[in-house]
């Protein structure tokens, strides 16, 4: 590399650096600092060392947050990530209609979370939603949807729905990038149909299976909207986002508020760690 191209390389990665460090590095290394204060607004703050992590080993809530977040992910992976790898796979194997299928798919990623929490609040309604309606034309009673033993399984819906067009086109582009000559050596096997799907191309993307999967975990560690605009975090539906959306800003102590916020981080990165370590195998390359 000549020094007149390191030069160019530093000028557009400027941009990009800058960014990072204003709207990721410096709100993390400053949530970190503030947790070890207690604070109430704007104005006091109280310097309490490792207090504030102490409390949270022994928050019953974050513990209820913590678990309801765990099974919101469950849904998240099981079906929003299989149900994106089942649709890639059925319209990788056709042989026009390709374009339109990945429109439609990816069409809901363009919407906004909150639009789409909105929508659902009028399918849920218990007295005029979409749902009960019908239930009521087929002459059923009523359901409350969103009553404490259903309100999270009906908030993980939209929350599925909402990325399963973005994991559907990722593992597409996975699947298109495998050499049809695997494919047609496979085929003088007598491999075909679900044996293929299993023995060749699972096994060729499983790779981006991870990285999906742990975009799965990182994301539904990030979810607010649907929980706010649809439950406000009751009937057992407090996430860790809510929670320490609930600490920082409605409570006014950004300590604590901040020291959530760490262990948000932390628990995500174990978790993908996990994830990697569980899906760890020998990788087929092409």
């Amino acid at each position: 590399m000549m020094k007149g191209d390191r030069k160019y390389i530093v000028m557009f990665l400027l941009p990009a650096a800058a960014f990072l460090s204003i709207f990721l590095y410096y709100p993390f290394f400053k949530s970190m600092y503030l947790s070890f204060f207690r604070t109430k607004g704007f104005t006091t703050k109280t310097w309490v060392g490792l207090d504030n992590y102490v409390r949270m080993f022994s928050d019953d809530l974050l513990g209820a947050a913590t678990l309801n977040t765990l099974e919101l992910m469950a849904y998240v992976i099981i079906f929003q990530v299989g149900l994106a790898l089942l649709l890639a796979i059925l319209v990788d194997n056709i042989t026009w209609g390709k374009g339109f299928f990945r429109m439609v798919f990816f069409f809901p990623v363009v919407i906004s979370g909150t639009a789409i929490a909105l929508l659902f609040v009028l399918f849920y309604n218990f007295q005029f939603g979409l749902l009960n309606t019908l239930l009521q034309d087929m002459g059923f009673d009523k359901v409350n949807w969103l009553s404490e033993n259903m309100a999270l399984k009906a908030v993980a819906i939209p929350t599925v729905w909402h990325y399963v067009g973005f994991y559907f086109v990722l593992f597409l582009t996975a699947m298109s990038k495998i050499p049809s000559d695997f494919y047609e050596a496979a085929k003088l096997e007598g491999i075909t149909g679900i044996k293929k799907t299993f023995l060749l191309t699972i096994p060729l993307i499983m790779s981006d299976i991870k990285v999906v999967i742990t975009l799965a975990i990182t994301g539904t560690l990030k979810v607010f909207e649907f929980i706010f605009v649809l439950t406000r975090g009751q009937n057992d539906t407090e996430v860790l986002g809510t929670y320490m959306y609930k600490k920082a800003l409605v409570d006014q102590n950004f300590g604590y508020g901040s020291t959530i916020a760490i262990y948000i981080v932390v628990f995500g990165v174990l978790l993908s760690l996990l994830a990697n370590r569980l899906l760890k195998r020998d990788e087929i390359t092409y």
